[in-house]
């Protein structure tokens, strides 16, 4: 199993980049521990696994003050039936009321629809619209780190994940 986690600090047009292990974060809670340990003000985690999947969070030292949960787009949804670490973020959601986006209705418990889950808003602000990030998790031949890649390219962060992945 290939497994690619990373998480990006600072503010807009100021990002660095490092490498994290998520090995021992067994909820969403520990997962935002984590982004914690960091002072800048937008903390974002990318994560890619097998290119079946990708996760991006955020947590804002702001939201850290006024007690916000963490903010969470999965690209799919499906990939939390197969991959524990996407479990994770998918409980995580149900638990903080983000729904997919696309939901079955009539799917049994357990199982989770294909489309997105989560937050498709969370880079709004850092010029990724909320559409444009659907669509780069749904537009077909597109593979996760291809969305990773796009989003780093458009916050200028392009060459230090580059450099993580070796």
């Amino acid at each position: 199993m290939s497994l690619f986690s990373f998480a990006l600090v600072g503010k807009p047009g100021s990002f660095t980049a490092e490498e994290l292990d998520l090995s021992d974060c067994e909820s969403i809670d520990d997962v935002a521990d984590l982004l914690r340990d960091y002072e800048e003000p937008v903390r974002l985690l990318g994560l890619e696994q097998d290119d079946e999947y990708a996760v991006l969070a955020r947590l804002d030292v702001a939201d850290d003050e006024q007690d916000l949960p963490i903010r969470v787009f999965l690209s799919n949804g499906h990939a939390a039936d197969d991959y524990p670490i996407a479990q994770l973020f998918a409980d995580g959601l149900e638990e903080i009321g983000g729904d997919p986006l696309d939901g079955d209705e009539d799917a049994p418990a357990g199982v989770h629809d294909a489309a997105p889950f989560g937050d498709p808003r969370l880079l709004s602000d850092l010029g990724i619209p909320a559409g444009e990030l659907v669509e780069l998790a749904v537009h077909e031949g597109t593979l996760p780190a291809d969305l990773l890649d796009s989003v780093c390219e458009r916050l200028g962060c392009s060459a230090e994940i580059e450099a993580l992945r070796g």
